[in-house]
């Protein structure tokens, strides 16, 4: 079949369409989380995409009083929130995280499935040379949220990742490292 002159406008048009709308996420709530180890300080940056169909959902925990206004008080409870979904240890001792950094979209992005909650959680820590085993444990906020997790590259380089474990789902993840 041939599209004749107007076929390669028409793909273009079509695929600029169809990655414009694949650009939006639908049905989950993605919390992507990359860990930054340094020998005093490991960072947490989530990432937080909830898709249109459960925006609504994640809206209504974060405006607490419903009225269409995303305050600092409520952005700062929901990450809050969030962080108490979160367990981390280092060999076997759970770490308090704390909220370090948080950037909240536009509802409207929100809403479109375009917009993403940014969370930052420091643990201080002062590593000596060693192995160490960290353990991440996210339960998320409900049964339409999926999960990624990733340790970046060290730029220190007396540490050394030695492997990542992660659940089927990557609600749970392991991360040997040394330092030498």
């Amino acid at each position: 079949m041939s599209l004749g002159k107007k076929g390669p406008l028409a793909a273009i048009v079509l695929m600029t369409s169809f990655s414009s709308a694949s650009a939006h996420r639908l049905d989950e709530y993605l919390q992507a989380t990359m860990i930054d180890l340094a020998q005093d300080l490991i960072t947490l940056r989530l990432r937080l995409t909830p898709g249109v169909d459960v925006a609504e959902r994640v809206l209504k925990q974060i405006d607490q009083n419903g009225d269409g206004i995303l305050t600092p008080q409520e952005q700062h409870a929901y990450a809050l929130q969030v962080a108490r979904g979160l367990t981390f240890s280092l060999n076997g001792k759970t770490l308090p995280l704390r909220l370090a950094v948080s950037t909240f979209p536009a509802i409207t992005e929100l809403k479109a499935g375009t917009g993403v909650i940014s969370l930052q959680f420091n643990v201080r820590t002062f590593l000596k040379k060693g192995s160490y085993h960290l353990a991440y444990l996210n339960r998320g906020s409900g049964p339409d949220t999926v999960w990624l997790v990733n340790c970046l590259v060290p730029h220190d380089p007396s540490l050394h990742i030695l492997g990542q474990k992660r659940s089927v789902d990557q609600a749970s993840y392991a991360l040997d490292f040394l330092i030498d």
